[in-house]
């Protein structure tokens, strides 16, 4: 089930939907919130006062998919005794605040927790805080919760150009920047997208994702960056590195064709070999990696209603547990689809 329902006014809106998030310029998958997960429920605002300032929030409730054993139980009934699981309670509060200083130029800035234990804090709904703050006040002394961090420009200041660049901060420490042996847990992103140059309706993106080992992972299973075991950062998880590129092109004004090209790759997973949390060396090794590219062809036939068509060769290899059986090593995969209303 997704939907909800809002109440809007000229400079902004709040709403209790069910639904998913994305936050963070991309051309194929955010890294800040991705936006694959299932839906879950949020108290949003949106805030637009003037024509350079623009604010979001969200406070969610999460499922953990952990199982609270004090709070499970038997039943037994006629049809025989069972044990009736719940799962801890899992929240997320996040802000983003968004400015232009020039024309053509957007700086957005923002942060969010993941937090437990609590049935549910009234502070994460002011939602102008930085919650990182707020988490030393409660937690003062004792093991925190799984705050973040995200920085992301975007640049039309360049006539047919688009420069963008993301970076999501999950843990930050000032002197490992200056240790070669040590990391920050850090997501990057960056690209470009060329349009009408040099011919009109002509735009070619390229875009590369870099993610250092055990970012939006957590030590304590009832408060990683994730949903129903859905990952709420980017697609590909940690220790990763994505490339993207697509040449897309509308021959008519309903029509549209993109040739692309993807290839990514993942390195050892160290939230399940275990072991240190630090000192962790990015794509040490390659332990997966998906090569793809392919043709998409859309037209809008009638006013809502749209036709689609694709063919995709892919090559992927690795550990079989990051990805699906049916699609490793070389595939080809067809598409059609019809699409009304939306």
């Amino acid at each position: 089930m997704q939907g909800g329902v809002a109440y809007g006014w000229k400079s902004g809106y709040v709403a209790l939907v069910k639904d998913r998030i994305q936050w963070g310029s991309n051309y194929n998958g955010a890294n800040i919130f991705g936006g694959y997960t299932p839906t879950f429920f949020q108290l949003r605002l949106h805030l637009e006062p003037t024509d350079w300032f623009q604010f979001n929030y969200f406070h969610g409730i999460l499922n953990s998919m952990v199982v609270d054993s004090t709070r499970s139980y038997w039943v037994t009934n006629s049809y025989g005794t069972d044990y009736r699981e719940v799962y801890h309670k899992k929240f997320i509060a996040a802000n983003m605040f968004s400015f232009r200083p020039f024309k053509g130029l957007w700086v957005s800035g923002g942060n969010s927790i993941i937090y437990t234990d609590y049935d549910f804090h009234p502070v994460y709904l002011i939602p102008v805080f930085f919650y990182k703050s707020v988490d030393h006040t409660y937690n003062s002394g004792i093991d925190n919760m799984n705050s973040h961090m995200f920085l992301d420009v975007s640049s039309r200041q360049v006539k047919h150009l688009h420069l963008y660049a993301t970076i999501f901060i999950d843990e930050l420490s000032i002197p490992r920047i200056w240790e070669p042996d040590e990391y920050n847990f850090f997501s990057y992103k960056a690209g470009f997208c060329l349009s009408n140059l040099p011919l009109a309706n002509l735009a070619l993106t390229t875009e590369l994702t870099y993610t250092y080992p055990l970012v939006f992972q957590h030590y304590v299973p009832t408060l990683t960056f994730e949903t129903n075991n859905f990952n709420l950062g980017h697609y590909l998880k940690d220790n990763t590195r994505e490339w993207y590129i697509a040449l897309d092109y509308r021959p008519l004004r309903a029509a549209k064709i993109r040739l692309f090209f993807i290839d990514a790759i993942r390195g050892p997973d160290y939230t399940a070999l275990g072991g240190e949390r630090l000192g962790n060396p990015p794509l040490a090794s390659v332990e997966w990696q998906s090569t793809t590219f392919g043709l998409k062809i859309s037209y809008q036939l009638i006013s809502d209603l749209y036709l689609c068509a694709s063919f995709i060769h892919s090559d992927i290899s690795g550990n079989q547990d990051w990805s699906a059986e049916y699609f490793f090593g070389e595939q080809n995969t067809l598409n059609f689809g019809v699409t009304f209303g939306y």
